[in-house]
């Protein structure tokens, strides 16, 4: 918002330029305005480097939640397709310009084919077992059919490597709440996995322990996936660490593996104790004393 307020823009061209140089960005929360304005900053950068995969890993760092303890799953979510590509419109009656919304939702075969691909590759190479895809193909039979066709199709060249099953997403969501130790990574599309990862974040601890990576072809970028806070702002209370684990994400995806292992080793000793958790998470520390004990940890 305030890029927009001083360039006429939310994504300076300056920016853009240097994301293309680097193909790396961290990012934290883009305000984005409800209703009306200027359009999403964060699909802007989904479609301008073609971010096709949104991975978002859920791991339970807070051991006093009961039956959410040992989470440890990660979803996959297709970044640039189904009914948030924004192809909308109103269609007027009478006197009435709103009388009607409609808005449509596009899947490609290829889209579809290419983040099975990643999701199923992501498995081999992070040792993981099962990969569970969700959809809605009972009601949606072409626009989430065809998902979990060419995903099914896709999973053919992997048996053997993993266990690949299908899930209709309302009873994935119950069962994340009832059971989600019996998740290990879940495929699926746009919006679903909007959705999705969000409750599995409040099984976790809430979003402040959320951290996302947006990947593609030419550049990926890591960010807190929570919105921003402009009222607490200021005010030493926030939580930083789905950034600091974003940027542990960052680290990984450019080979520093052991380096995002050390941060994040570092955030899982600072979160075991409540005077060095942030106030969000039942604590009673600061942003600044938080942040002081993760970095007491990275010896």
């Amino acid at each position: 918002m305030s890029a927009y307020e001083k360039e006429g823009d939310a994504l300076p061209q300056a920016m853009i330029d240097d994301i293309h140089q680097t193909k790396l960005a961290l990012k934290a929360p883009l305000e984005t305005p409800i209703g009306e304005g200027f359009r999403s900053a964060n699909v802007r950068l989904r479609e301008e480097f073609k971010l096709y995969a949104n991975v978002r890993p859920a791991i339970s760092y807070l051991h006093n939640r009961r039956q959410y303890d040992n989470i440890d799953l990660v979803l996959i979510r297709e970044n640039t397709e189904g009914l948030y590509v924004g192809v909308e419109h109103y269609i007027p009656i009478d006197d009435d310009p709103k009388a009607v919304a409609e808005a449509s939702g596009i899947i490609t075969r290829a889209g579809c084919r290419r983040i099975a691909e990643y999701t199923f590759d992501y498995a081999i190479k992070n040792n993981r077992k099962k990969v569970t895809i969700v959809h809605k193909a009972n009601i949606l039979k072409k626009l989430t059919g065809l998902f979990l066709e060419t995903a099914l199709q896709v999973g053919e060249k992997y048996k053997g490597k993993l266990i690949i099953e299908d899930r209709i997403v309302d009873n994935t969501a119950m069962q994340l709440v009832t059971n989600p130790q019996q998740f290990d990574m879940i495929l699926t599309t746009n919006m679903f996995g909007d959705i999705l990862s969000d409750e599995i974040a409040g099984l976790i601890g809430g979003l402040g322990l959320a951290p996302g990576g947006n990947i593609g072809k030419d550049a990926s970028i890591f960010e807190a996936v929570h919105g921003t806070a402009p009222d607490i702002a200021g005010k030493g209370i926030a939580n930083p660490t789905a950034l600091l684990l974003a940027a542990a994400m960052m680290l990984d995806h450019i080979d520093e593996k052991p380096m995002g292992d050390r941060l994040r080793d570092a955030i899982k000793k600072a979160l075991e104790k409540p005077e060095t958790r942030t106030g969000d998470l039942k604590g009673t520390a600061n942003t600044k004393e938080y942040t002081a004990a993760v970095i007491s940890h990275l010896g």
